[in-house]
């Protein structure tokens, strides 16, 4: 079993930075897939972007390529998510999870953590 914690989460101006972390528990981490979604108010839960287990594969959804970085560091059971550029319309709750094989899709993940509030200012 598998324990994700969020965290990096706030509130910054439309524009600004934010970089999130999901602290894994266990020493089974490596072997998953991780994959960051969110969920705003009235929404339904969405994908934001998954890393496979070595960190050499990224993938990202259109509404944020180009202004977010997934990264994961192995030794350190952390998984990141650095986002730049921001926009109101990613003010949400963000969550990650673990997948055995790597997914965009909800049902794919096994393991999820409570969530971290991004809110964006305009």
């Amino acid at each position: 079993q598998v324990q994700l914690v969020e965290s990096g989460g706030g509130l910054v101006q439309a524009g600004g930075s934010l970089r999130l972390s999901c602290a894994a528990s266990g020493r089974t981490f490596r072997n998953y897939a991780m994959g960051w979604f969110r969920q705003a108010p009235g929404k339904e839960r969405e994908f934001v972007a998954s890393i496979n287990w070595s960190g050499g594969s990224t993938y990202y959804a259109d509404s944020v390529k180009g202004r977010v970085t997934i990264s994961r560091d192995n030794a350190k059971n952390t998984l990141y998510l650095q986002m730049n550029s921001q926009k109101p319309e990613d003010t949400a709750v963000y969550y990650c999870a673990t997948s055995p094989g790597g997914s965009i899709t909800i049902l794919d993940y096994n393991y999820w953590g409570q969530g971290t509030q991004v809110t964006i200012s305009s």
